[in-house]
């Protein structure tokens, strides 16, 4: 089921979600992110709306968040509802890893990074845990500090349809293994909280990039051990630079800039494989996106996940 609030909603209605991190100001990777997402909920009638994934604090930039909500807001990207905060829904994370450790789903983890390293196989993600810690016991009426929170995974394949990349499975227990949801500073990591933050907001569809696709299996496996329901996924083609990585904060992608607005929306869509008119170069955003919401074609996005190459300066 989908919740509000712990509250069973209605999913007869599409709703969707761009879910940025304050790491810096939106660059272009990040906006065919939010373009995509957006005309997909809104070519079907649903809402968008726009989440703050701030739990990593040391890794926030000051004010990156504001300068987030301007831009979208300048390029008339309009979102529904209220902007959510990732670190004012801690008692929900919480409450969603009480329901596990009662499963008995979860264990203690004293391991070191460079102890997982040093004996752990290489899986699609680094290393992949070799459950050294795995017996250790979680009281339920104990609160572990100082260590990590793991999840015991299965051996069962978890399976899903990508609207794009198609059939898409996963053995967590020998691809992945065991994977923190707590870490050992206290913070809750990005899989737990954007399961619940998604069943939470009734999120129905999650378009999203397709470096995210390998974070799929983990999350939907916690929707399945929470009783939640799973979305459908759509995972569009990634930006890389002219050395083919991806386009990030990391790689010093240039920030969108409001005076290039109607440009960079423009190579968006056009990223995403949709052919706007020549005229629309001459109109501005309004007309854009009249435009865009009526003409979106999910069959035109390229389907490969594989990253496709653009060199896109704001």
């Amino acid at each position: 089921m989908l919740l509000k609030d712990n509250v069973p909603i209605a999913q007869s209605m599409y709703r969707g979600r761009f879910a940025p991190s304050p790491t810096g100001p939106l660059h272009f990777g990040s906006l065919v992110a939010a373009v995509g997402s957006y005309l997909d909920a809104k070519f079907n009638d649903g809402k968008w709306l726009v989440r703050i994934e701030d739990l990593d604090r040391q890794r926030e930039v000051s004010g990156a968040a504001d300068d987030i909500l301007r831009t979208l807001e300048a390029l008339g990207l309009e979102w529904d509802d209220e902007v959510v905060y990732q670190t004012q829904r801690l008692r929900f994370y919480q409450q969603a890893l009480d329901d596990l450790i009662k499963q008995k789903l979860i264990y203690p983890c004293h391991c070191s990074r460079k102890e997982i390293a040093d004996s752990s196989v290489v899986g699609i993600n680094g290393p992949i845990y070799p459950g050294t810690c795995s017996q250790n016991a979680l009281p339920l009426t104990q609160t572990i500090h100082g260590h990590a929170l793991r999840v015991r995974t299965q051996s069962d394949c978890i399976v899903f349809a990508d609207v794009l990349r198609g059939k898409y499975s996963q053995n967590l227990k020998q691809e992945i293994g065991d994977f923190v949801l707590r870490r050992a500073d206290g913070i809750y990591t990005y899989q737990l909280a954007v399961v619940v933050d998604d069943a939470l907001q009734g999120i129905t569809h999650v378009v999203r990039g397709a470096d995210l696709i390998d974070s799929t299996p983990r999350q939907i496996f916690l929707q399945q051990l929470l009783g939640y329901a799973t979305p459908c996924y759509m995972h569009l083609p990634i930006v890389t630079n002219n050395v083919g990585e991806k386009l990030s904060k990391q790689t010093r992608a240039s920030a969108i800039q409001f005076q290039n607005a109607l440009t960079n929306l423009i190579q968006a869509i056009q990223f995403l494989g949709q052919n706007p008119p020549e005229e629309l170069k001459q109109g501005n955003i309004a007309s854009f996106w009249q435009w865009a919401k009526k003409n979106w074609r999910v069959e035109k996005i390229p389907h490969n996940c594989n990253t496709i190459s653009g060199d896109y300066m704001s």
